[in-house]
């Protein structure tokens, strides 16, 4: 591993360019990002050590780190330009579209997706930490389309990062991600709206705010210029899986309205079953 290339220099380009350098000796990270600060930052922070906005010809990996409807035509556009033993590989959090895309290029072996269940509330090169990937699950889609050595690149990397693979069809992952990752923080961001519209009538109302509301609050903590896209470009699963909570809400509030403490008690028993499974995956 001698040269890495990164597009988008934020929480997960960064992290990703500061593991590998912790693992790899003499490598050389170039990068690239829209927003001007965020090459300065990067280079001050010594995640990149030039700012390029195409990979050199003997680049090992470019990893494409953009929000998620930047991700096709940059995708498509690199694979345009790179040499013939360079790998491409994403981090976007829907992965149906991108495949569909890239599926009759002529490089479209040198394209690997893969989406890292990794992340902070926070963004930008500043957030990015060298271990933000450590044991984190990587689920890798449509194995079989990328050039068997050049994937060995990716393998490469993904076990210097200690991380754990997973594999999924992108139709699949795109579906679980609306229920377990993108309804997750549009439920943040509603429980953030629906708290500041009250505090507008009652200021002392964050002073009454403990651990569970910091807890679960926590995700609308980040970037909308991140989330916006993934609502967007995920929007039939992300439709369905509010189709189902918004359904679930008002059969609880029913519930609270009748006063059925009893119909209360026992749907909150069943779903304390979730204990067990999340208690497994820890």
């Amino acid at each position: 591993m001698k040269k890495i290339h990164i597009i988008g220099l934020g929480l997960l380009g960064g992290s990703f360019a500061l593991g590998a350098k912790k693992k790899f000796a003499e490598l050389t990270i170039t990068g690239y990002d829209i927003d001007p600060q965020n090459q300065k930052d990067a280079q001050t922070l010594d995640i990149i050590s030039e700012v390029k906005e195409t990979p050199d010809e003997d680049t090992d990996l470019v990893i494409i780190a953009t929000p998620a409807n930047k991700l096709g035509d940059i995708l498509v556009k690199t694979l345009d330009v790179v040499g013939p033993n360079t790998l491409i590989f994403d981090v976007g959090s829907t992965k149906y579209k991108l495949t569909k895309l890239v599926e009759n290029h002529p490089k479209r072996a040198q394209y690997l997706a893969a989406h890292p269940i990794a992340g902070t509330e926070y963004s930008g090169p500043k957030a990015a930490f060298g271990d933000l990937l450590d044991r984190k699950v990587m689920i890798l889609c449509e194995l079989e389309k990328t050039d068997l050595h050049l994937k060995e690149k990716a393998y490469e990397l993904f076990d210097a990062l200690n991380l754990k693979l997973r594999f999924m069809d992108p139709e699949e992952h795109d579906r679980h991600l609306a229920f377990v990752s993108h309804l997750s923080h549009i439920s943040s961001f509603m429980l953030g709206e629906t708290v500041l519209q009250k505090m507008a009538d009652e200021k002392n109302i964050f002073d009454m705010a403990g651990s569970g509301f910091a807890s679960t609050v926590r995700l609308a903590k980040s970037s909308p210029a991140m989330w916006a896209p993934i609502f967007s470009e995920n929007k039939d699963n992300i439709l369905n899986a509010l189709d189902g909570y918004i359904a679930n809400l008002s059969s609880f509030r029913e519930k609270i309205a009748e006063g059925d403490v009893d119909g209360l008690s026992q749907e909150m028993t069943e779903i304390n079953k979730i204990r067990n499974i999340l208690d497994l995956e820890n």
